[in-house]
């Protein structure tokens, strides 16, 4: 039987350079666990960068871009139009994640696989539309299988681009106007769970406009009957193309052994495809922060995830995932710049 690219192996965690750096940390001026996560955190990226003094000084951000079909039938508070002004946006530098990028010293990179218009060539964007964003998954299927191949290579080509850069590590965003709902009826179908569990006001949806959207989705399951365990299936059916090329280069990024910090609500969605698709992958994968969309937590627990922050975001374009970039940074230095008990001449721990 022939494999297709997203079903070859997961790479081996180095569990030698972990074993390094957990030794390493007893030996450090501190008490054992006193800088809690920040701990934790540099063993964590010692085995997946197989180094136990592991560094970033190189970060990849891909933001993806594309349009819902399903946006037609009233679930956001923001017409479509925005996805391509907001691609413009990247582009000048404007967008949040443009202004974190610049501040973390990180590469950014806009993708654009699919918007409902088109913003012309831009400095910064790749341009791999698939089409003028996906079907209105209420009525049909979202993509073709061939889309959703398309979808998931562009992933996979964004993450080879970002090793052939040398990055150490890996950041994925997404901006389409409506995706909080693909999200949402993804997670639905994944997790067996009725959309008033996992649905959110998104852009900024009133009462009765979170009431609609779930309405939506839970008509359109109904409506589609996909069977939860195909994944591929899941996702052709009510995903979205930058959804699934955020699925894409995660797979990708743990084939190849590319550390992933995974951002909010929607690319937690795309992690668990990731995971669904090819199990192993999450052992990648990092988890930046808890955002304020009613569903996050669900996915989060259905990944074994524990998030590193939690400041009420719900932006998306990466930017919860460019926070908490310092906070591995500073879990690097920390375990690479502090001296040993015997380096400093101090006295270590009594023994019982």
């Amino acid at each position: 039987m022939t494999l297709y690219w997203w079903q070859q192996p997961v790479k081996a965690i180095d569990a030698d350079a972990q074993q390094a750096a957990q030794q390493r940390q007893g030996q450090l001026t501190k008490p054992p666990g006193s800088l809690g996560q920040l701990e934790s955190l540099a063993i964590q990226l010692a085995g997946l960068q197989a180094n136990a003094t592991p560094v970033i000084e190189q970060c990849w951000v891909a933001v993806f871009a594309a349009d819902h079909g399903i946006a037609h039938q009233g679930v956001s508070a923001f017409p479509q139009i925005v996805t391509t002004e907001m691609v413009r946006n990247f582009a000048r530098g404007g967008a949040a994640i443009s202004v974190m990028a610049t501040e973390q010293n990180a590469h950014l990179e806009v993708v654009n696989v699919g918007t409902a218009h088109d913003p012309g060539e831009l400095p910064g964007v790749v341009d791999q539309r698939i089409g003028e964003g996906t079907a209105d998954f209420s009525q049909q299927p979202a993509m073709t299988p061939e889309q959703g191949q398309q979808a998931l290579a562009a992933g996979r080509d964004s993450v080879q681009r970002a090793l052939d850069a040398g990055s150490q590590l890996y950041i994925g965003g997404e901006m389409g106007i409506a995706n909080t709902t693909s999200a949402a009826a993804l997670g639905c179908v994944l997790l067996n769970q009725p959309a008033q569990q996992l649905v959110g006001p998104g852009t900024g949806l009133d009462d009765a406009g979170v009431r609609h959207k779930a309405e939506v989705i839970d008509t359109a399951i109904t409506r589609h009957a996909i069977d939860p365990q195909d994944a591929q299936t899941v996702l052709h059916c009510f995903g979205g193309f930058e959804i699934a090329a955020l699925t894409g280069a995660y797979v990708h990024a743990a084939q190849q052994g590319l550390p992933v910090l995974i951002d909010g609500f929607i690319c937690s969605v795309a992690a668990l495809i990731a995971e669904k698709l090819l199990p192993g992958s999450r052992q990648w994968f990092i988890y930046s922060h808890r955002s304020a969309e009613p569903g996050h937590r669900a996915i989060l627990d259905d990944l074994q995830a524990e998030p590193l922050l939690d400041l009420g975001m719900r932006l998306g374009e990466g930017s919860g995932a460019a926070v908490a970039l310092s906070l591995l940074r500073h879990a690097c230095a920390l375990h690479n710049g502090m001296a040993t008990f015997e380096e400093a001449a101090v006295s270590g721990k009594e023994s019982d």
